[in-house]
């Protein structure tokens, strides 16, 4: 599966757009959509760009969840969980108790096990329990 254009729109919502690079706090150079391949200050992009990074970041997420995942998924759910492997990484879906439960069938289970994912440094951020909500409710009802 691949993720559709109403979970891209999502990503970018969640992640933000960012056309020029930017520290993201740590000394990591960002642009786009949380793109950091190769990125330098002063660095500029187009929206084209922007559009063709994210495309291909995405990729990473999606092998993980479409080799990962047992169990038949709807399109919301594969981008819900896209989303979330693009934001948490694949090891650590990997080794999640949301993977476990969803390759259980456990579909209930599952999209509650997004809502633990809201903490950052030991601290729930506001930003991530409302992107864990959105996910949440993508994967139950094809919607954010």
């Amino acid at each position: 599966m691949n993720t559709s254009q109403a979970g891209i729109d999502a990503i970018k919502d969640y992640e933000g757009v960012r056309l020029k690079a930017y520290d993201d706090g740590v000394g990591v150079w960002t642009i786009g959509v949380g793109h950091t391949k190769g990125v330098h200050r002063g660095d500029v992009i187009t929206m084209d760009e922007v559009d063709k990074f994210l495309r291909d970041d995405l990729e990473d997420a999606e092998r993980t969840v479409n080799s990962r995942v047992t169990a038949p998924l709807a399109q919301g759910q594969f981008d819900a969980l896209v989303s979330f492997v693009f934001n948490v990484g694949s090891g650590a879906f990997m080794a999640s108790t949301l993977l476990k439960k969803l390759n259980a069938r456990d579909y209930d289970g599952a999209a509650d096990e997004f809502l633990r994912w809201n903490k950052a440094g030991g601290r729930v951020l506001a930003g991530l329990a409302k992107r864990r909500i959105s996910e949440r409710m993508m994967f139950l009802t094809g919607s954010p």
